[in-house]
């Protein structure tokens, strides 16, 4: 039994796909606070996967779901970076302490495989690009960043001290079908309250990796079936890039829309502990014989397709 923590959000419900798909039966362990019932609604009838409602802050209830399971996917936390600037103990919350909620819950249940969705993130500004896995020290600018390196250094000492193998993988920007939140998800809703214009944060320079959630998953998957070191840590990317001022363009483009003005607030970065440029060095990954089938333009203009029919314009 694979237990997936968030597992009806964005990104865990591909991944709940992914894993049915291989043959796994499945618990998906979700407060439904981001994520939604409907992203899993296929699986229904299948006899594969089910559906335990709690909130990793209880711990008695991630005791509860870690009954019969022999690996944990960690996805669920706080799904936008922003809100931690408004509400400073939300990434404390649901990113660090929840992780240790799931560690102690798996060594108490004698679990000792885990899967972490770490965050490029955690590199903050970083001065070398792309940035490799060993890059350091890392010096995370947002609450969100500092959540998910601590979640990291707790599931290494977790591996250092109880002997679990984990799988830590730094996401690059994850998009696709079923985002809930995001700059394509931004976009879209503007262009549904304005057709008009469209108002990008800060000026559009902003640069960075993306990567397709059906890819991100795969390569999750393959990573733990070729990777069996004690701790295994990996930049999960397609190695190149694109500026948020690409990214309305494809919106404008895949929405249909004429005339639409595309208007920039200025700045260097769309909000307080948004990072400008980040590029992430993913040839470990390559090295390991995946290969991503969509690169990050590609992706992106995948995801307004998708987003624009589930959200409409």
């Amino acid at each position: 039994m694979h237990l997936v923590t968030g597992g009806a959000g964005f990104i865990g419900s591909h991944l709940v796909d992914a894993l049915v798909d291989a043959g796994q039966k499945v618990r998906v362990i979700d407060n439904f606070s981001s994520g939604r019932e409907e992203f899993l609604s296929h699986h229904e009838d299948s006899g594969r996967v089910e559906i335990f409602r709690a909130d990793l802050l209880d711990r008695d209830a991630v005791k509860k779901s870690m009954q019969d399971v022999d690996m944990v996917h960690h996805l669920a936390a706080n799904p936008d970076i922003r809100l931690g600037t408004e509400v400073t103990d939300t990434d404390l919350k649901q990113g660090t302490l929840a992780t240790y909620n799931v560690l102690e819950a798996m060594r108490m249940e004698g679990v000792s495989r885990i899967s972490f969705s770490s965050s490029s993130a955690i590199y903050g500004e970083a001065d070398q690009m792309p940035t490799p896995e060993t890059y350091g020290p890392v010096m995370p600018i947002s609450l969100y960043g500092a959540s998910k390196l601590g979640s990291e250094a707790l599931i290494t000492a977790w591996a250092g001290t109880f002997g679990a193998e984990a799988w830590i993988h730094r996401f690059a920007n994850i998009v696709g079908p079923r985002g809930t939140h995001g700059v394509i998800f931004d976009f879209i809703h503007k262009l549904k309250r304005d057709p008009s214009r469209l108002e990008v944060l800060g000026n559009g320079m902003q640069e960075k990796s993306y990567m397709s959630a059906e890819d991100c998953v795969k390569a999750m998957i393959h990573l733990i079936g070729h990777c069996d070191k004690n701790v295994n840590l990996y930049n999960l990317g397609t190695g190149d890039t694109c500026s948020v001022r690409r990214i309305a363009e494809i919106v404008v483009e895949e929405s249909g829309l004429e005339g639409v003005s595309i208007e920039y607030t200025g700045g260097d970065r769309g909000w307080a502990g948004d990072v400008p440029k980040t590029s992430l060095e993913v040839s470990r990954l390559l090295e390991t014989g995946f290969k991503p089938n969509l690169a990050s333009e590609e992706a992106i203009r995948h995801t307004a397709r998708a987003l624009i029919s589930e959200i409409g314009l």
